[in-house]
């Protein structure tokens, strides 16, 4: 038996979700779709210990949480805001600040509506996900301010945020991406950046930048463009990679729309934030469940692990 399909629209999402009881039922639903198995002696009779989100056998008394392995685990937070806050990050298409998601839920702290942002967020990288293939662009980009004491090229951007982006090509089109914020351009960390996102033997497109050069010897089909022998320059560079530029302007677009601007220390959660979205564009209800954590197994994020990541402080709309 499948699990419960996901609410298609904010009236049905309402409607099936008013209170906490609902959203454990359902949560219930998904954990165990063809009824509740003890995972201690396989026993299918348990019973609700009320208010602690624990089913115990009624067999050998073994407890098991329905919000284990979600990013649900241990809250202290009602579970139907839970649920909205998914909900709200995963259907609208720019995303959503801690300070809008604050207003939205009627939260008293805004440390409450941050910190479900950013467990929801680390929810947004699946553990198993499959590695881009076919014909990939990969080039790199700065995010951040501009140096006017360091050279030109690559070397102006010393204050700026160097990420990796990684694009399919599906005909004229793009399919799924792939971002990451490094330290720096050494052969080691972009090479790195494919062999960890990219199925071996795919066709990769690059410029000529010669931290690129190994990839034909880790088993990839490299195609690299020389962007000065083409006389490309400037914005014309993105002609010869297209659909990864495209991808590069649409995210700095995102951020700053949405979050007025990302912080350094914060750049990854917000790349991963906005690849969730990218790769998942043409299905965003689906990625309900999905950003739920609902069977994914992941291991609980604490508040304390939250704070010593990223800045604790979001630039916000």
């Amino acid at each position: 038996m499948p699990r419960p399909d996901f609410p298609k629209t904010i009236v049905d999402f309402q409607r099936r979700f008013p209170d906490d009881t609902a959203c454990r039922g359902y949560l219930f639903a998904c954990r165990w779709p063809e009824g509740f198995r003890c995972p201690a002696c396989q026993s299918d009779r348990a019973y609700e210990i009320p208010g602690r989100l624990v089913w115990q056998c009624a067999r050998c008394r073994h407890q098991v949480s329905i919000t284990a392995g979600t990013v649900l685990h241990k809250t202290r937070t009602p579970i139907h805001l839970w649920f909205w806050a998914a909900y709200l990050t995963s259907t609208g298409t720019p995303g959503i600040s801690a300070l809008q998601l604050q207003r939205q839920l009627g939260l008293k702290r805004y440390e409450t509506a941050w910190f479900t942002l950013h467990k929801l967020r680390r929810a947004m990288v699946a553990p198993d996900r499959s590695p881009l293939s076919g014909v990939i662009e990969v080039d790199d980009a700065y995010i951040g301010g501009v140096d006017p004491a360091r050279r030109s090229g690559r070397d102006a951007f010393g204050s700026a945020t160097i990420v990796l982006t990684a694009v399919e090509i599906r005909g004229k089109g793009t399919g799924r991406i792939r971002m990451e914020a490094v330290d720096d351009l050494s052969a080691d960390a972009l090479c790195g950046f494919v062999q960890d996102n990219v199925l071996e033997g795919a066709t990769v497109r690059t410029d000529a930048w010669q931290g690129f050069k190994r990839l034909a010897r880790l088993g990839y089909d490299h195609q690299s463009t020389s962007l000065r022998a083409e006389g490309l320059v400037g914005r014309e560079a993105a002609i010869a990679l297209p659909h990864v530029h495209l991808v590069i302007s649409n995210f700095k677009t995102w951020s700053r729309g949405t979050y007025r601007g990302v912080s350094d220390r914060q750049m990854q959660v917000y790349l991963d934030e906005f690849v969730y979205r990218f790769n998942r564009r043409r299905t965003p209800m689906a990625a309900f469940q999905t950003l739920l954590g609902i069977g994914s197994h992941l291991p609980p994020t604490t508040y304390e692990e939250v704070k010593a990541g990223p800045v604790f402080a979001e630039l916000t709309g």
